[in-house]
């Protein structure tokens, strides 16, 4: 088989470099809409060679690492791939995007989103170690074609992921909750710290602690941007949850109620005995 990569950033350049460990594929073949990444990628062996779109199409499997936006924009263009294609999407947000596939190629669809990543962007940030042994959520397959969800599962599974199945508008209410919730918090703490009137002095005393915190605040704006906008809803709605604890901390501490304070954190310290 020959596969397609388009998008040839951390997820996609990682999967080019995990796929080849895995002997599937006689050829992989990557498109991006960045020259500069695509030679990058190249030059790395993420891919074996740079294609054109109408190429890719050509392809026994595609796989979509674009932004979540730009994978909007895919879609119909890979209208008229073959009937045995398996086209999947690794993005972050999965219900619009699987609304969104048309007819004639939905059977052709696996929706999928693996659960990993760092805040590096970019193809020199790719590393092979990235996706396996991590999850993988595969959403709405009912309504994928059997070889598609095959093929999928088989790919997913030489890559030695641990897959999970679920509605897509599931996986975007819990996803909004571990994933893209914790960005917005990230990134509202390092502008929060921006805005002080000396935050280079601020930033001289910082410890393992804050940089724990902040480090996902050096992602890709315009993914985070545009996972955003594509689950506006459920992250508002993470948002509104999260601003009620914060607000009750805050409370706490504005009425000096330390024992109530500590009781609160406690019950924050049992989240571990989920993992």
């Amino acid at each position: 088989m020959q596969a397609g990569i388009i998008g040839l950033g951390l997820i996609g350049g990682s999967l080019g470099l995990a796929l080849k460990e895995t002997k599937m594929f006689k050829e992989i073949v990557g498109l991006d809409n960045n020259p500069v990444h695509l030679q990058q990628a190249l030059s790395l062996g993420l891919v074996d060679e740079g294609v054109s779109l109408e190429e890719i199409k050509h392809c026994d499997v595609i796989f979509l690492a674009t932004p979540v936006e730009a994978i909007l924009h895919l879609l119909p263009e890979l209208i008229g791939v073959a009937p045995h294609c398996t086209i999947i999407d690794l993005g972050s947000t999965k219900h619009l995007i699987a609304t969104s596939i048309p007819k004639s190629i939905r059977k052709n669809f696996v929706c999928a989103h693996p659960m990993s990543g760092t805040e590096n962007f970019g193809p020199k940030a790719a590393f092979k170690e990235l996706l396996p042994h991590h999850i993988v959520v595969l959403t709405d397959l009912e309504k994928s074609g059997e070889l598609q969800v095959e093929i999928a599962k088989e790919i997913f599974v030489a890559l030695k992921m641990h897959i999970i199945k679920m509605d897509s508008k599931a996986h975007d209410n819990h996803a909004a909750f571990i994933s893209h919730l914790p960005h917005i918090i990230s990134y509202a703490i390092a502008n929060t710290v921006l805005s002080q009137q000396n935050p280079t002095d601020i930033l001289a005393l910082a410890g393992g602690g804050f940089k724990s915190m902040v480090r996902i605040a050096k992602s890709s704006p315009r993914m985070w941007s545009d996972i955003s906008k594509q689950n506006r809803e459920e992250l508002l709605r993470s948002l509104d949850c999260f601003e009620q604890e914060l607000a009750f901390a805050k409370t706490l501490i504005q009425d000096k109620k330390w024992e109530e304070l500590e009781e609160w954190m406690a019950k924050a310290n049992s989240l571990y005995e989920v993992f």
